[in-house]
């Protein structure tokens, strides 16, 4: 269940500095830039969570772009409790289920269900996650 936005980092020499810029298409917005390629992955990461966040609170759709061939292009992962969000949502929603037949399956209120797909409140317990992996019948956690 890993979750990454293709990032292009390349570094400009006259600048010194690397600079992050993201697909086309909803992530057109993001760009940032670090001293140092970790430090341009790291900041990268930050503006993604912040812009999925963003995206999620405004209930827009969001496309998860496949990684494009070439240099200079890197996977980079948004925030745990991000990631897990949207990819619940995602799931959810490619089930053809609603937020209550979720909620149901789970043995929980909605209100319990919603705060899952919601990155500022999503926290699941072990407990939780396994529970989810039966109502989507894929593997979340191995222990």
């Amino acid at each position: 269940m890993r979750l990454s936005i293709p990032c292009k980092i390349t570094y400009s020499a006259e600048d010194e500095c690397w600079y992050v810029e993201s697909t086309p298409g909803l992530y057109a917005g993001l760009m940032t830039y670090g001293d140092s390629l970790e430090h341009a992955k790291e900041m990268a990461a930050e503006a993604l969570t912040g812009l999925l966040e963003t995206l999620m609170d405004e209930g827009r759709e969001i496309e998860v772009p496949t990684l494009p061939k070439g240099k200079h292009w890197y996977a980079i992962e948004p925030a745990p409790s991000v990631a897990f969000a949207l990819w619940l949502r995602r799931r959810r929603k490619e089930s053809g289920l609603t937020l209550s037949e979720v909620a149901d399956r789970l043995g929980v209120k909605y209100q319990v269900y919603q705060k899952l797909e919601n990155p500022e409140t999503a926290n699941p317990t072990l407990k939780t996650l396994k529970r989810l992996e039966k109502v989507f019948g894929e593997e979340l956690v191995a222990v």
